[in-house]
């Protein structure tokens, strides 16, 4: 088989219909958009509107709130830590800091911190220092021998003078 001899299966596809090309074509003139008014003007986006009745969306209740200053973290598993160590872009001998993870390529940046979960095995002994880590990932890097120590997260920037 050769590039050009290439072709979608018979019916798989279908011509779109080219609207306002003469009478012959069955939608000529007005195509297919009935005599006057907003929706046969261009430019009509009138989703939602409910002819001046107060539309659904705005009758239901809101619900929910979204935290503007939430603390976003980078989320690192064991299991990648193990293999980047196999790998040797991770030095299981020195302590492993955010920016190490980051340095490896582990992490792309750090956000609020870094924070480690249990998902994977780790064999090797480490030393992490990171902002966070789960009581399950904690529990598995000291049955391998290394120790997790929990940092302080760096202050957000708030913008406004503390008076």
């Amino acid at each position: 088989m050769k590039l050009n001899e290439l072709h979608d299966n018979p019916g798989a596809t279908k011509k779109r219909m080219r609207v306002g090309r003469g009478p012959g074509s069955g939608k000529g003139k007005m195509g297919g958009r009935g005599i006057k008014g907003q929706k046969s003007r261009s430019g009509v986006a009138i989703n939602g509107y409910e002819g001046g009745q107060m539309p659904l969306y705005m009758r239901l209740p809101k619900r929910g709130f979204n935290k503007p200053n939430r603390a976003r973290y980078a989320v690192v598993n064991l299991g990648l830590i193990e293999k980047f160590i196999g790998e040797g872009k991770l030095d299981a001998t020195a302590t492993i800091t955010e920016d190490a993870l980051v340095a490896s390529g582990l992490v792309r940046r750090k956000l609020d911190g870094v924070r480690v979960l249990a998902k994977g095995e780790i064999t090797t002994k480490v030393d992490l220092s990171v902002t966070g880590a789960s009581k399950s990932a904690v529990d598995a890097v000291e049955k391998a021998g290394g120790s997790v120590q929990i940092i302080a997260p760096a202050p957000k920037n708030e913008g406004a003078a503390a008076e």
